[in-house]
């Protein structure tokens, strides 16, 4: 009998669905099947398809069959047979055959348009050899849970998935339903319900049944279906109550399923396998957790086949596993794709919930251990932000939810899935994630273990090093301090989490600032560990490699360097020179050699590094990703600006491949990134590149952590090199505005922001204003620093550069002496900022009217550039080409042009063509044509140097502005003008 219309049915997607596929066929169909989950609405489709037919004249016959079974269907032929033929009841099969053979095609005469509508087929073997046949006059449609191949073995089937209703459809069908019993309940609040019953049309119709029923509003309700305690059918009609001519529940026809599914081989395995998966996340269970060793054992202990013998249950094996995810699938119960890549298993919310009620709490508890071991077992060794390890956490997260208490036994403790999910958020850059989740795991730990367990300790050193992460350093080490106390208390002294807690505090102060404390408490702690572990123990060492870290940045460069050397050689010795601990303490070595002055070196030995690194712990992993991003920088740092920057670009691709666009190394990397280019002349890239990222930092740490502050400082910078000086004063002035309000004005970084601000608003033509915020600027660091600091004599050098700037060169030059006398007595001569002085100071001397003392200068400079940095270093071409203009102007301007035409060479080779320091070299190189009387080709020049400065620096640089004065007077000199003075080559000195 063909079921009743639902009351409020939905002429949803799924209709036009089935109307498209019946129709879109050129050739018969032997059968169109209707699959999907028990509740989805597959009968009433069917049955609102066969009523628009048969009510729109488009049917001669229908018959409609409940197959339940291979006799219910043979039954349901003969009865049509008996109404049709007359056929003889006696014989069922005779009379089933009989009918199939009426239904088949006979050539070209006319015969009645007839639908057979099999509802419910229980099992594809069921109606082996009783298809319908195909034919032009009729159709055959099947609704069915099952999705087995045998369904659709022939050409002329067709599989349709029958789905959940859309979040539109079913809280259009709530509101209708219940608007037509008087009932009217917000908007919102249906459309929550709708989600909370996953969209299942079945369990809407019931839902809303109920909510009649009982006359509870729509949010009580909901908070009846959100109490855990509560079974599923304790919120949905009973039987005298259901809707719609339902004749079970939905919790009654899902265990119909799992019972066939259970028939199905691995016999007895699909019902523990959609009890594991029930306690997991519906949205996507990986693969691996449901098959792996913790699942198997779990399979094969608690069976649904008690007469399966221990043996075979012994010898469980993935493939037994996957064949019950399998069977679970042909019944519709989760949704499984082996074949497709990354694929995860996924359950309805409500069936999962169904399959919990039928659980007691001692069974459920074993299964939520069971399941976080599932987790553990499929987590990877090395992590990345693979969509495997945010599967992993998202179920770990939904197993807390449906059995939190479970995860917190007092004599195994805190779950390790619970650190493991806590640590990965970290480790893949999400800090505020990670903070909320130990958060509640300290507050966890404290209720089920209570306060002085060691996993609550843990988890409470855990959220200190997070708080540190997130930018409060000094919270950290506080919150380690009161944690050490307590850990001494419960644990001893002499315990490794404790000593673990000091070791931590000491990080965190060092971190702070207070540099020179954590060098005292490293090495206390380092007298406190060696009795209890030896000296050879990986802890004694590795907290002497971090001692010998701090002592480096509390001032002791020397003595740290002397005895890193030192610990390489232990560590090699113990833990072999391959070990990662020792390759990374020999990266630590390399860039402390750049620091003291040897950036090629530092270089060198970073390659050597990588290489190892790569060997020993393969090229993804994080301190191999780690010793690359060093390796970029220190290239950059030994004048190879553009090799720095395909360093790190190769190296961004991969962190983001593995990591993730936001996580915190790929941000770093962005960073560096985009510093590096604008080195290697792009300094416009750079500012956008340091623009996107702010966005990213902004999201992910907020307005006011010091990593959001260095990228919007170097914006400043970028776009101040990239020709708007007066855009990067102002960028520096709010940022300098919101450090000074938070911390301290005489923190360093507050004074290097001043020392920056004041450089930009001497480039953007205040140079007087220059002049005086450096002067402020020098009163302020000495209240805090020596004279002799290089800060102070940085700004020494500012004043006075700026002071020429400003139109007294005798001054500068005067000035720019004193200070070099200093910074040789303090740097020494072969210091950059000794060199850089030097050079300045000869430019000094040029524009105040001694060319010739100013070459014989930086003839002197040039010598020790090249001996110092190399003949290809970026500072010795600048020297290089400052002493050939300069000798132009000291009259040797055959001399001049011919090094300029050289150093443009070395320029475009090593810094390429766009670079503004070979821009500057090709302005001179033309004004010094026509210096040597070829007016026209120096003008030609400067036009064409004109369009590609505008192209890369923007309309305003000032650079810009020189090379239209350069132009200028050329072109008049060309035309035999009169009046145009003669610009000022750009020297290149850098304040």
């Amino acid at each position: 009998m063909l079921p009743r219309e639902a009351d409020c049915f939905q002429n949803r997607a799924a209709v036009k669905h089935l109307e498209q596929a019946l129709s879109s066929v050129n050739i018969p169909l032997s059968g169109l099947v209707l699959t999907g989950m028990g509740g989805v609405g597959k009968t009433q489709l069917a049955a609102h398809h066969a009523r628009t037919l048969w009510q729109t004249g488009q049917l001669d016959l229908l018959v409609w069959i409940t197959a339940a079974s291979r006799p219910a269907v043979i039954a349901g032929y003969a009865q049509a047979a008996i109404e049709i033929l007359g056929a003889d009841e006696a014989d069922l099969k005779h009379a089933a055959d009989a009918f199939l053979a009426w239904l088949e095609p006979k050539g070209r005469a006319v015969g009645q348009r007839w639908l057979v509508v099999l509802d419910d087929l229980a099992d594809p073997a069921d109606v082996r050899g009783l298809w319908p046949p195909a034919s032009p006059l009729g159709h055959t449609l099947v609704t069915t849970r099952r999705r087995d191949a045998a369904l659709t073995r022939s050409k002329r089937r067709r599989l349709v998935e029958v789905g959940l209703f859309s979040p539109g459809e079913a809280a259009a069908y709530l509101t209708t339903t219940l608007e037509a019993c008087g009932r009217h309940e917000p908007d919102e609040q249906l459309a929550a319900l709708a989600a909370e019953l996953g969209y299942l049309p079945l369990a809407l119709s019931q839902a809303a049944a109920y909510l009649v029923d009982t006359e509870l509003t729509c949010a009580a309700y909901r908070d009846l279906l959100a109490d855990r305690t509560r079974f599923l059918t304790n919120v949905l009609p009973d039987a005298s109550g259901l809707p719609d001519d339902h004749a079970t529940s939905a919790a009654a026809a899902w265990s119909l399923s799992i019972d066939r599914a259970n028939q199905l081989p691995p016999v007895g395995l699909a019902g523990p396998m959609l009890r594991l998966a029930s306690m997991l996340d519906p949205n996507g269970i990986p693969v691996a957790a449901l098959t792996g060793a913790p699942a198997l054992g779990y399979l094969a202990h608690h069976r649904d086949s008690p007469s399966e013998s221990l043996e075979s249950e012994a010898a469980l094996s993935e493939k037994d596993s996957t064949k019950a995810l399998r069977a679970l699938h042909r019944l519709s119960l989760v949704d499984y794709h082996p074949r497709i890549p990354n694929q995860t298993v996924r359950v309805h919310q409500l069936v999962q919930r169904t399959v919990r009620d039928t659980l007691s709490r001692q069974c459920r508890h074993r299964l939520a251990r069971t399941a976080a071991d599932a987790l553990v077992g499929a987590w990877p060794t090395v992590e990345s932000a693979t969509l495997l390890v945010q599967n992993l956490r998202a179920n770990t997260m939904a197993l807390t939810e449906h059995a939190e208490e479970a995860l917190y036994q007092p004599g195994e403790g805190a779950h390790v899935v619970l650190f493991r999910t806590g640590n990965s958020l970290s480790g893949t850059g999400q800090v505020t994630a990670a903070i909320d989740h130990y958060k509640r795991l300290v507050e966890a730990t404290r209720r089920y273990l209570g306060g002085e367990h060691p996993d609550a300790l843990i988890a409470r050193q855990n959220l200190a090093g997070l708080r540190g992460q997130a930018g409060d350093a000094a919270g950290a080490a506080t919150e380690l301090e009161a944690l050490h106390e307590d850990m001494v208390h419960v644990l001893g002294p002499g315990d490794l989490a404790a000593l673990t807690a000091r070791a931590n505090r000491a990080h965190w102060r060092g971190e702070a600032g207070d540099a020179a404390c954590a060098a005292t408490e490293l090495k206390a702690l380092l007298a406190d560990m060696e009795p209890l572990l030896g000296p050879d123990h990986s802890y004694i060492l590795t907290t002497r490699f971090n001692l010998i870290r701090w002592r480096r940045e509390a001032g002791d460069e020397a003595g740290a360097s002397t005895a890193l050397v030192q610990l390489l050689s232990d560590m090699a010795e113990v833990l072999g020179a391959a070990d990662f601990r020792t390759f990374i303490a020999r990266g630590t070595l390399a860039q402390w050699r750049g620091q003291d002055g040897d950036p090629a070196r530092a270089a060198t030995e970073l390659e050597q590094v990588k290489g190892g690194m790569s060997q020993v712990l393969g090229p993804d992993h994080p301190h191999t990703l780690t010793t690359r991003h060093h390796l970029g920088i220190w290239q950059g740092r030994a004048g190879n600006a553009a090799r720095a920057t395909a360093t790190l670009q190769d190296l961004l691709a991969d962190v983001e491949r593995l990591l993730g666009p936001r996580h915190s190394d790929t941000l770093t990397t962005r960073h560096e990134l985009a510093v590096w280019r604008g080195e290697s002349g792009d300094a416009t890239g750079a500012a956008a590149l340091f623009q996107d990222l702010l966005t990213d930092l902004l999201l992910m740490w907020g307005p006011e952590h010091p990593n959001t502050f260095a990228a919007r400082y170097q914006m400043a910078t970028w776009q101040g090199e990239a020709g708007n000086p007066a855009g990067a004063a102002a960028l520096l002035q709010d940022l300098l505005e919101a450090v000074e309000r938070i911390g301290d004005p005489a923190h360093p970084d507050v004074l290097m922001l001043r020392h920056d601000f004041a450089h930009w608003r001497g480039m953007a033509g205040d140079a007087a204003g220059a002049v005086a915020a450096f002067e402020a600027l020098l009163t302020d660091r000495l209240q805090v620093l020596d004279a002799h600091h290089p800060d102070i004599l940085s700004t020494r050098v500012n004043i006075a550069t700026w002071r020429g700037q400003a139109g007294d060169a005798a001054a500068a030059a005067t000035a720019l002496q004193d200070v070099l006398k200093d910074q040789i007595q303090l740097l020494g001569a072969d210091h950059q900022d000794t060199l850089t002085t030097r050079d300045n100071l000869a430019n000094a001397q040029a524009v105040a009217g001694n060319a010739t003392g100013a070459v014989a200068a930086l003839e002197g400079v040039l010598t020790d550039r090249a001996r110092v940095l190399g003949p290809d270093h970026p500072d010795t071409l600048i020297t290089r080409r400052n002493l050939a203009t300069w000798r132009g102007k000291a009259g040797d301007v055959a001399g001049a042009t011919a090094a300029l035409q050289v150093v443009l060479g070395d320029f475009v080779r090593l810094l390429g063509p766009a670079h503004p320091d070979t821009l500057i070299a090709r302005h001179n190189l033309a004004t010094s044509w026509g210096r040597m009387g070829d007016a026209a080709g120096a003008a030609t020049a400067l036009e064409e140097l004109l369009v590609t400065m505008i192209a890369i620096l923007g309309p305003g640089h000032p650079h810009i502005l020189a090379t239209r004065d350069s132009l200028a007077h050329w072109r008049s000199r060309a035309n035999d003008a009169a009046g145009a003075p003669r610009p000022e080559e750009s020297g290149g000195g850098r304040p």
